[in-house]
Protein backbone atom coordinates (compact mmCIF):
# COMPACT_ATOMS: atom_id res chain seq x y z
CA UNK A 1 0.00 0.00 0.00
CA UNK A 2 1.50 3.51 -0.86
CA UNK A 3 2.15 5.25 2.33
CA UNK A 4 0.03 8.73 2.55
CA UNK A 5 2.02 11.75 2.24
CA UNK A 6 1.28 14.40 4.85
CA UNK A 7 -0.05 17.72 2.75
CA UNK A 8 1.79 21.22 3.83
CA UNK A 9 4.71 23.47 3.34
CA UNK A 10 7.89 22.63 1.87
CA UNK A 11 10.11 20.41 4.71
CA UNK A 12 12.88 22.09 6.13
CA UNK A 13 16.05 21.17 6.93
CA UNK A 14 17.57 24.28 8.69
CA UNK A 15 16.80 22.44 12.30
CA UNK A 16 18.10 19.21 11.47
CA UNK A 17 21.59 20.89 10.51
CA UNK A 18 23.71 19.76 13.65
CA UNK A 19 22.53 16.44 13.39
CA UNK A 20 24.96 13.94 11.51
CA UNK A 21 25.22 13.25 8.25
CA UNK A 22 23.92 9.75 8.27
CA UNK A 23 20.68 11.26 9.43
CA UNK A 24 20.38 13.11 5.93
CA UNK A 25 21.10 9.67 4.35
CA UNK A 26 17.86 8.24 6.34
CA UNK A 27 15.57 11.03 5.18
CA UNK A 28 16.93 10.84 1.76
CA UNK A 29 16.09 6.78 1.86
CA UNK A 30 12.98 7.43 3.02
CA UNK A 31 11.72 9.61 0.61
CA UNK A 32 12.87 7.31 -2.40
CA UNK A 33 11.45 4.32 -0.63
CA UNK A 34 8.15 6.01 -0.89
CA UNK A 35 8.86 7.52 -4.53
CA UNK A 36 9.79 4.33 -6.35
CA UNK A 37 6.92 2.44 -4.30
CA UNK A 38 6.05 -0.77 -6.00
CA UNK A 39 3.03 0.92 -7.61
CA UNK A 40 5.04 3.33 -9.41
CA UNK A 41 5.93 2.79 -12.94
CA UNK A 42 9.50 4.65 -11.72
CA UNK A 43 9.71 0.91 -9.92
CA UNK A 44 9.99 -1.01 -13.10
CA UNK A 45 10.72 -4.94 -10.96
CA UNK A 46 7.10 -6.74 -10.45
CA UNK A 47 8.30 -8.17 -6.81
CA UNK A 48 6.63 -12.23 -6.16
CA UNK A 49 7.51 -14.83 -4.06
CA UNK A 50 5.48 -17.46 -6.85
CA UNK A 51 7.34 -19.60 -8.66
CA UNK A 52 5.48 -20.62 -11.92
CA UNK A 53 6.98 -23.40 -14.07
CA UNK A 54 5.72 -25.68 -17.10
CA UNK A 55 6.27 -29.26 -16.11
CA UNK A 56 5.99 -32.31 -18.33
CA UNK A 57 3.54 -35.01 -17.92
CA UNK A 58 5.96 -37.66 -16.59
CA UNK A 59 6.85 -35.11 -13.54
CA UNK A 60 2.55 -34.84 -13.11
CA UNK A 61 2.41 -38.82 -13.15
CA UNK A 62 5.38 -39.11 -10.83
CA UNK A 63 3.98 -37.17 -8.53
CA UNK A 64 0.20 -37.53 -8.02
CA UNK A 65 0.86 -39.49 -4.84
CA UNK A 66 1.53 -35.98 -3.26
CA UNK A 67 -1.76 -34.95 -1.01
CA UNK A 68 -0.29 -31.54 -1.31
CA UNK A 69 -0.67 -31.58 -5.27
CA UNK A 70 -3.97 -30.07 -6.88
CA UNK A 71 -4.83 -29.98 -10.45
CA UNK A 72 -6.87 -27.80 -12.47
CA UNK A 73 -8.96 -28.19 -15.86
CA UNK A 74 -9.23 -25.03 -17.05
CA UNK A 75 -11.02 -26.63 -20.64
CA UNK A 76 -14.47 -24.65 -21.14
CA UNK A 77 -16.38 -27.45 -22.23
CA UNK A 78 -17.38 -29.75 -19.74
CA UNK A 79 -17.95 -32.40 -21.92
CA UNK A 80 -14.36 -32.40 -22.77
CA UNK A 81 -13.31 -33.19 -18.87
CA UNK A 82 -16.32 -35.79 -18.44
CA UNK A 83 -14.97 -37.62 -21.58
CA UNK A 84 -11.75 -37.67 -20.09
CA UNK A 85 -9.05 -35.81 -17.46
CA UNK A 86 -6.10 -36.07 -15.64
CA UNK A 87 -6.30 -38.17 -12.34
CA UNK A 88 -7.67 -35.60 -9.28
CA UNK A 89 -8.22 -33.05 -12.10
CA UNK A 90 -11.04 -30.46 -10.98
CA UNK A 91 -12.85 -28.65 -13.77
CA UNK A 92 -13.33 -24.96 -13.21
CA UNK A 93 -13.38 -23.31 -16.60
CA UNK A 94 -11.04 -20.49 -16.96
CA UNK A 95 -13.55 -17.91 -17.59
CA UNK A 96 -15.41 -17.94 -14.34
CA UNK A 97 -12.41 -15.76 -13.25
CA UNK A 98 -13.70 -13.15 -15.29
CA UNK A 99 -17.04 -11.08 -16.07
CA UNK A 100 -17.95 -7.37 -16.79
CA UNK A 101 -16.81 -4.55 -14.46
CA UNK A 102 -19.63 -1.49 -14.93
CA UNK A 103 -18.40 -0.65 -17.93
CA UNK A 104 -15.62 -3.44 -19.67
CA UNK A 105 -16.28 -7.01 -20.25
CA UNK A 106 -14.28 -9.67 -19.42
CA UNK A 107 -12.23 -8.41 -16.76
CA UNK A 108 -10.99 -10.13 -13.73
CA UNK A 109 -13.08 -10.18 -10.81
CA UNK A 110 -12.40 -8.71 -7.40
CA UNK A 111 -10.10 -10.52 -5.61
CA UNK A 112 -12.26 -12.17 -3.06
CA UNK A 113 -14.47 -13.42 -5.75
CA UNK A 114 -11.25 -15.01 -7.27
CA UNK A 115 -9.85 -16.83 -3.85
CA UNK A 116 -13.69 -18.13 -3.66
CA UNK A 117 -13.34 -19.58 -6.59
CA UNK A 118 -9.93 -21.32 -5.92
CA UNK A 119 -10.96 -22.36 -2.42
CA UNK A 120 -14.02 -24.00 -4.04
CA UNK A 121 -12.06 -26.22 -6.37
CA UNK A 122 -9.89 -27.36 -3.57
CA UNK A 123 -7.27 -24.91 -3.16
CA UNK A 124 -5.43 -24.11 0.01
CA UNK A 125 -2.42 -21.89 0.43
CA UNK A 126 0.21 -23.88 0.79
CA UNK A 127 -0.84 -26.55 -1.91
CA UNK A 128 1.37 -26.93 -4.95
CA UNK A 129 -1.16 -26.40 -8.46
CA UNK A 130 -0.75 -27.72 -12.02
CA UNK A 131 -2.66 -26.45 -14.56
CA UNK A 132 -3.80 -27.52 -17.50
CA UNK A 133 -6.19 -27.28 -20.85
CA UNK A 134 -7.04 -28.35 -24.44
CA UNK A 135 -7.27 -27.18 -27.96
CA UNK A 136 -5.98 -24.01 -28.54
CA UNK A 137 -6.73 -22.65 -24.60
CA UNK A 138 -3.03 -22.53 -23.33
CA UNK A 139 -3.95 -19.25 -22.86
CA UNK A 140 -7.01 -20.38 -20.25
CA UNK A 141 -3.94 -22.21 -18.11
CA UNK A 142 -1.86 -19.53 -18.43
CA UNK A 143 -4.36 -17.14 -17.38
CA UNK A 144 -5.58 -18.88 -14.34
CA UNK A 145 -1.34 -19.55 -13.12
CA UNK A 146 -1.06 -16.20 -13.35
CA UNK A 147 -3.74 -15.31 -11.25
CA UNK A 148 -2.83 -17.50 -8.98
CA UNK A 149 0.70 -16.02 -8.78
CA UNK A 150 -1.70 -12.52 -8.79
CA UNK A 151 -3.43 -13.75 -5.40
CA UNK A 152 -0.11 -14.22 -3.50
CA UNK A 153 -0.67 -18.37 -4.04
CA UNK A 154 3.78 -19.80 -4.65
CA UNK A 155 4.23 -23.09 -5.77
CA UNK A 156 2.03 -23.09 -9.25
CA UNK A 157 2.99 -25.06 -12.52
CA UNK A 158 1.39 -25.26 -15.88
CA UNK A 159 1.40 -28.71 -18.06
CA UNK A 160 3.73 -28.53 -20.81
CA UNK A 161 1.76 -30.19 -23.82
CA UNK A 162 -1.83 -29.55 -21.96
CA UNK A 163 -4.07 -32.51 -22.19
CA UNK A 164 -3.67 -33.75 -25.37
CA UNK A 165 0.37 -33.89 -24.37
CA UNK A 166 -0.82 -35.68 -21.29
CA UNK A 167 -2.65 -38.14 -22.91
CA UNK A 168 -0.21 -38.62 -26.31
CA UNK A 169 2.71 -39.36 -23.29
CA UNK A 170 0.37 -42.51 -22.55
CA UNK A 171 0.17 -41.58 -19.16
CA UNK A 172 -3.09 -42.40 -17.35
CA UNK A 173 -6.85 -40.40 -17.84
CA UNK A 174 -9.86 -41.05 -16.41
CA UNK A 175 -13.33 -40.37 -16.37
CA UNK A 176 -13.89 -40.89 -12.20
CA UNK A 177 -14.31 -37.25 -10.45
CA UNK A 178 -12.40 -36.52 -7.44
CA UNK A 179 -13.66 -36.27 -4.54
CA UNK A 180 -12.42 -33.25 -2.27
CA UNK A 181 -13.56 -30.52 -0.04
CA UNK A 182 -13.47 -27.19 -0.57
CA UNK A 183 -9.89 -25.25 0.12
CA UNK A 184 -9.16 -22.28 2.46
CA UNK A 185 -7.74 -19.73 0.63
CA UNK A 186 -6.44 -16.01 1.13
CA UNK A 187 -5.55 -13.90 -1.50
CA UNK A 188 -2.18 -11.98 -0.93
CA UNK A 189 -2.93 -9.02 -4.00
CA UNK A 190 0.26 -8.68 -5.78
CA UNK A 191 -0.16 -5.54 -7.36
CA UNK A 192 3.24 -5.79 -8.72
CA UNK A 193 2.98 -7.69 -11.32
CA UNK A 194 0.48 -5.47 -12.95
CA UNK A 195 0.08 -1.63 -14.50
CA UNK A 196 -3.13 0.53 -14.83
CA UNK A 197 -4.30 2.23 -18.04
CA UNK A 198 -2.70 5.81 -15.84
CA UNK A 199 0.75 3.98 -15.54
CA UNK A 200 0.60 2.53 -19.04
CA UNK A 201 0.23 6.14 -20.26
CA UNK A 202 3.20 7.80 -18.48
CA UNK A 203 5.27 4.70 -20.01
CA UNK A 204 4.54 5.08 -23.81
CA UNK A 205 7.77 6.32 -25.75
CA UNK A 206 9.88 6.17 -22.55
CA UNK A 207 13.54 4.59 -23.67
CA UNK A 208 13.61 1.82 -21.67
CA UNK A 209 10.04 0.60 -21.62
CA UNK A 210 8.76 -2.01 -24.39
CA UNK A 211 5.50 -3.18 -24.76
CA UNK A 212 4.49 -6.35 -26.29
CA UNK A 213 1.69 -6.95 -27.92
CA UNK A 214 0.86 -10.99 -28.50
CA UNK A 215 -2.14 -10.44 -30.95
CA UNK A 216 -2.31 -11.65 -34.34
CA UNK A 217 -0.61 -9.27 -36.86
CA UNK A 218 -4.78 -8.58 -38.15
CA UNK A 219 -5.45 -7.29 -35.03
CA UNK A 220 -1.89 -5.26 -33.79
CA UNK A 221 -2.37 -3.43 -37.26
CA UNK A 222 -5.58 -2.82 -36.57
CA UNK A 223 -7.13 -4.01 -39.91
CA UNK A 224 -10.10 -5.86 -38.41
CA UNK A 225 -12.81 -3.40 -36.87
CA UNK A 226 -13.38 -4.92 -33.38
CA UNK A 227 -13.25 -2.25 -31.10
CA UNK A 228 -14.25 1.66 -31.13
CA UNK A 229 -10.68 2.14 -31.84
CA UNK A 230 -8.43 -0.47 -33.53
CA UNK A 231 -4.66 -0.89 -33.53
CA UNK A 232 -1.71 -0.78 -31.01
CA UNK A 233 -0.14 1.65 -28.48
CA UNK A 234 2.21 3.08 -29.93
CA UNK A 235 6.10 1.63 -30.68
CA UNK A 236 4.91 -1.40 -29.26
CA UNK A 237 6.19 -4.96 -30.83
CA UNK A 238 4.25 -7.14 -31.92
CA UNK A 239 5.26 -11.12 -31.42
CA UNK A 240 2.21 -13.46 -31.32
CA UNK A 241 1.80 -15.79 -28.79
CA UNK A 242 2.03 -19.13 -30.98
CA UNK A 243 5.70 -17.84 -31.89
CA UNK A 244 6.69 -19.00 -28.16
CA UNK A 245 4.93 -22.62 -28.80
CA UNK A 246 4.41 -25.65 -30.87
CA UNK A 247 1.70 -24.26 -32.86
CA UNK A 248 2.81 -24.09 -36.27
CA UNK A 249 5.44 -26.66 -36.03
CA UNK A 250 5.29 -28.04 -40.03
CA UNK A 251 5.79 -31.46 -38.32
CA UNK A 252 2.00 -32.10 -37.37
CA UNK A 253 2.24 -34.98 -34.86
CA UNK A 254 4.66 -32.48 -33.23
CA UNK A 255 1.50 -29.34 -33.84
CA UNK A 256 0.95 -28.21 -30.24
CA UNK A 257 -0.30 -24.76 -28.82
CA UNK A 258 -0.02 -26.17 -25.11
CA UNK A 259 3.66 -27.18 -25.94
CA UNK A 260 6.66 -24.66 -25.91
CA UNK A 261 9.35 -24.38 -27.54
CA UNK A 262 13.05 -24.43 -25.91
CA UNK A 263 13.82 -21.85 -24.45
CA UNK A 264 17.43 -21.38 -26.32
CA UNK A 265 14.64 -20.73 -29.40
CA UNK A 266 12.62 -18.58 -27.00
CA UNK A 267 15.86 -16.39 -25.97
CA UNK A 268 16.75 -16.19 -30.16
CA UNK A 269 13.16 -14.91 -30.65
CA UNK A 270 13.68 -12.27 -28.67
CA UNK A 271 17.09 -11.24 -29.27
CA UNK A 272 15.84 -10.53 -33.11
CA UNK A 273 13.48 -8.42 -31.77
CA UNK A 274 16.11 -6.50 -29.82
CA UNK A 275 14.25 -6.98 -25.95
CA UNK A 276 16.65 -7.51 -23.55
CA UNK A 277 16.43 -8.53 -19.41
CA UNK A 278 16.99 -5.27 -18.61
CA UNK A 279 13.68 -3.69 -20.20
CA UNK A 280 11.02 -2.31 -18.61
CA UNK A 281 9.00 -5.33 -20.33
CA UNK A 282 4.69 -4.16 -20.33
CA UNK A 283 2.73 -7.49 -21.89
CA UNK A 284 -0.46 -6.09 -23.48
CA UNK A 285 -2.81 -7.91 -25.40
CA UNK A 286 -6.54 -7.93 -26.33
CA UNK A 287 -8.32 -8.93 -23.08
CA UNK A 288 -5.40 -9.90 -20.24
CA UNK A 289 -5.62 -13.09 -21.02
CA UNK A 290 -3.39 -13.92 -23.76
CA UNK A 291 -0.68 -11.32 -21.81
CA UNK A 292 -0.11 -14.04 -19.84
CA UNK A 293 1.47 -16.98 -21.50
CA UNK A 294 4.84 -14.97 -22.68
CA UNK A 295 4.67 -13.05 -19.44
CA UNK A 296 5.33 -16.24 -17.42
CA UNK A 297 7.65 -17.55 -20.06
CA UNK A 298 9.95 -14.28 -19.75
CA UNK A 299 9.76 -14.07 -16.02
CA UNK A 300 9.68 -16.86 -14.44
CA UNK A 301 11.37 -19.14 -17.58
CA UNK A 302 13.97 -16.87 -19.03
CA UNK A 303 14.35 -14.63 -15.71
CA UNK A 304 13.66 -11.44 -17.05
CA UNK A 305 13.01 -9.09 -14.22
CA UNK A 306 11.20 -6.47 -14.84
CA UNK A 307 7.61 -7.83 -16.60
CA UNK A 308 4.61 -6.95 -15.99
CA UNK A 309 1.10 -7.31 -17.72
CA UNK A 310 -1.35 -3.79 -18.11
CA UNK A 311 -4.61 -6.13 -17.66
CA UNK A 312 -7.13 -3.79 -19.38
CA UNK A 313 -5.22 -4.56 -22.54
CA UNK A 314 -6.73 -3.15 -25.65
CA UNK A 315 -10.37 -3.70 -24.50
CA UNK A 316 -10.00 -0.66 -21.88
CA UNK A 317 -7.22 1.41 -23.88
CA UNK A 318 -9.32 1.65 -26.74
CA UNK A 319 -11.97 3.38 -25.13
CA UNK A 320 -9.70 6.24 -24.09
CA UNK A 321 -8.38 9.37 -25.97
CA UNK A 322 -4.92 8.13 -25.69
CA UNK A 323 -2.65 7.71 -29.01
CA UNK A 324 -3.46 4.59 -31.20
CA UNK A 325 -0.82 3.33 -33.77
CA UNK A 326 -2.07 1.25 -36.90
CA UNK A 327 -0.19 -0.75 -39.41
CA UNK A 328 3.42 -2.58 -39.27
CA UNK A 329 5.01 -1.73 -35.76
CA UNK A 330 7.08 1.57 -35.45
CA UNK A 331 9.67 2.92 -33.40
CA UNK A 332 8.72 5.93 -31.51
Amino acid sequence: MKPKLRQGKGLSLGRFQSRPLTFFTLVLLCILTFTLAPSSPLMATSKSETKIDFVSPAWVAQNLNDPKLKILDVRINPLEYITGHLPKAVNIADNNFRGPNGFLPVQYWQEDKIGSLFAAAGITNGDRVVVYSDGRDVLGATMVAYLLERSGFRDVAVLDGGFKGYKGSEQKVTKEFPKYQPGSFTVRDNPSIRVTLAEVEKLIGKPDVVFIDPRPEELFQGKQDIWLRNGHIPGAKNIPWPTFTEANNPDESLKNPHKLKSLDEISKILAQRNIKPSDNIIVSCSTGREATLQYIVLKHLLGYPKVRIYEGSWTEYSTTELPVATGPEKAI
